[in-house]
């Protein structure tokens, strides 16, 4: 019997939008789960650590809060580790530095083959501080790059602003990323079942709960802000020549490109083609089945910066029957 995977909710957010509070809420409340905490705070001292309530929750730190492989190996000791014992807890919980992108942190979950077969990344939740966002954009590409690879986004703070700022910032945040789901909340309020458990960063379950992913239309952006952009195609991919160019696309783009997913429909085979990518990471895997009579179409998704959309379309053409 194969034994379940652990769930993985990463927690990201800049500095002071509210991941800490969020992380208390989920850890203090009364839902019968115990979670294993890893927090990667950015320098020596681990400030957040004082900060996360004294629950029975073993709090692990990832003290080298550079954006590299060592915080890749760090997480993947730590995640070793747990495993040896994860009878004791029901999900784990990483909160990133809000300095992070939080790209290497995914990757851990595409390139450990340890830590793929025993744990599954659930979702990445990014804390969006509504006050604060749009003049944070401005600082550098931390805050963009979280909303970016959200699988699900809590605008916090919303008591600080009026409806108006509000929907600006839910504009922007769309112009981003306009896959993710967002809860608008105050103080990191929310329903946790909204947040914990989902698989939102499993698109073979990403048809229950956004049936219109499919829908989407053309999205041709040649800005250099992030940007999520979309292909679909009516005629079946040739797997082959999918795995090739997005490969290489990959190698040569992956710096640029936080997040791609996809459904694809395959040339004579009964189920979705699942796809999904961090940076230069793929991953693939066979999906739900199509349904008899069913229509069959492809659905490309690219969340980052500097896409061409003429030119991904061009490569995504040659790899139709």
């Amino acid at each position: 019997m194969a034994q379940p995977q652990v769930p993985v909710t990463v927690l990201t957010g800049y500095l002071g939008a509210g991941k800490t509070t969020l992380l208390n809420r989920i850890l203090s409340e009364q839902h019968g789960k115990k979670y294993a905490v890893i927090v990667n705070e950015f320098g020596e001292l681990g400030v957040d650590n004082d900060l996360v309530v004294n629950a029975d929750e073993e709090v692990f730190e990832m003290n080298n809060g550079c954006i590299c492989c060592t915080v890749r190996g760090d997480l993947i000791r730590i995640i070793e580790g747990l495993m040896k014992r994860k009878d004791k807890f029901d999900g784990i919980l990483v909160e990133t530095t809000g300095l992070a992108d939080p790209g290497p942190v995914a990757q851990t979950f595409f390139t450990d083959d340890e830590v793929k077969a025993k744990t599954r990344l659930d979702a990445i939740v990014t804390v969006v501080d509504a006050k604060h966002f749009l003049g944070q954009l401005e600082q550098g590409d931390e805050a963009e790059e979280q909303v970016a690879f959200a699988d699900v986004i809590l605008l916090n703070k919303t008591d600080l602003v009026s409806e108006d700022e509000l929907k600006k910032v839910e504009g922007k945040i769309n112009s981003i990323n306009r896959y993710a789901h967002i809860f608008r909340t105050q103080k990191s309020q929310i329903e946790l079942s909204a947040i914990l458990d989902k698989g939102a960063f499993d698109l073979k379950r990403i048809l229950e709960f956004e049936p219109d992913f499919l829908h989407h239309g053309h999205d041709h952006d040649h800005e250099e802000e992030v940007k999520s952009l979309s292909l679909t195609a009516d005629r079946p991919v040739d797997p082959d020549r999918f795995q090739k160019w997005m490969g290489a696309l990959l190698q040569l783009r992956g710096p640029d490109i936080f997040r791609s997913k996809g459904i694809l429909a395959i040339d004579g085979a009964p189920r979705r083609y699942v796809y999904q990518g961090v940076h230069m990471m793929m991953d693939s895997d066979w999906g739900t089945p199509w349904k008899e009579g069913e229509k069959r179409f492809s659905k490309l998704v690219f969340i980052g910066r500097n896409l061409d959309g003429e030119n991904l379309q061009r490569g995504f053409n040659d790899c139709l029957k």
